[in-house]
């Protein structure tokens, strides 16, 4: 089995330059496991690697996708493993690094998808696809409760996949848990992790130089048509705040007060997923030379 390194934990905890050191001690190449990443110009909000900080290793997955089109997690999938397959083939090790859980589980375990919906799906997802994301919440809570766990209340996609299943009478997490989700790789899963005041202030201060930054122009410049917000990118935390200020009807102040919830309340969720999905090694983020050294011992393993 190939050699695969994941680099995972919340959101502001340190990953992207653990990654590149983990690379140049490991001859690797980094395949972004994020989703809000693969979309081209959404640089400040999701805060993207700048080409200075990626220290001249290969990066995969990043800046690849167009805004107004949608990115799912079978698509990355299917697009990780082929970059795994090159990597490995040159002689080098893959690293995942991300904070979206279930794209890194999908790219390394045999995680199954369903088909396409066939022609009466469709008409069954055209219906669901006029109702509101509390009334497709209100839904799953009647139908499948359990998907809900994995699945935030803003991401509509999800929400819609999920009611559509539950519709056919099959829930996702019936689905989800008769499979085996055995691992396809020998993989060493590094999670960072630090105490939740220290999580904290390291998310604020992000936000806070999110906005010197810049990233309000950001957003008024690919999102400032109204019919963008509709788009898949527009739903990621540090872009959807920015709607009331769009219109008018809110000011900065409220928006960035907006993502700093969001993105705690996000991190949170992101430390509980992958507590109970995947077999993590936990690191203090400073435990840099003990990360290091437990690699190496895993790397030497025949």
């Amino acid at each position: 089995m190939s050699k695969v390194i994941a680099i995972v934990g919340p959101t502001a905890s340190g990953k992207s330059s653990l990654a590149i050191e983990t690379a140049k001690t490991f001859n690797g190449e980094i395949i972004s496991a994020d989703s809000m990443q693969v979309y081209e110009g959404m640089d400040i909000g999701t805060a993207k690697i700048t080409p200075e900080e990626m220290e001249g290793i290969e990066h995969h997955l990043i800046d690849i996708q167009p805004l107004d089109k949608p990115w799912n997690v079978k698509t990355f999938q299917q697009l990780c493993r082929k970059a795994i397959d090159e990597i490995t083939a040159k002689g080098k090790v893959p690293i995942l690094c991300g904070g979206t859980g279930l794209y890194v589980k999908a790219a390394l375990y045999d995680y199954q998808f369903d088909e396409e919906t066939d022609e009466d799906n469709a008409q069954k997802q055209a219906q669901l696809e006029k109702l509101t994301n509390e009334e497709l919440v209100k839904l799953l809570e009647a139908k499948d409760p359990g998907a809900l766990e994995k699945i935030h209340p803003n991401n509509r996609q999800r929400l819609i996949r999920a009611a559509l299943m539950a519709e056919n009478g099959k829930s996702k997490s019936e689905r989800e848990n008769a499979q085996d989700h055995a691992p396809i790789y020998d993989i060493y899963i590094v999670g960072l992790k630090d105490d939740r005041s220290k999580e904290i202030e390291r998310i604020n201060l992000r936000v806070d130089q999110m906005f010197e930054a810049g990233l309000p122009d950001e957003v008024a410049h690919l999102f400032k048509d109204p019919k963008s917000r509709k788009w898949n990118s527009f739903q990621g935390i540090g872009y959807k705040e920015f709607a009331g200020w769009l219109d008018g009807v809110q000011t900065l102040e409220e928006v960035k007060e907006l993502i700093k919830i969001h993105t705690r309340q996000y991190a949170r969720r992101q430390m509980t997923w992958f507590n109970h999905q995947m077999p993590v090694h936990w690191y203090h983020p400073a435990d840099r030379k003990k990360i290091v050294q437990d690699l190496e011992e895993w790397y030497g393993r025949k």
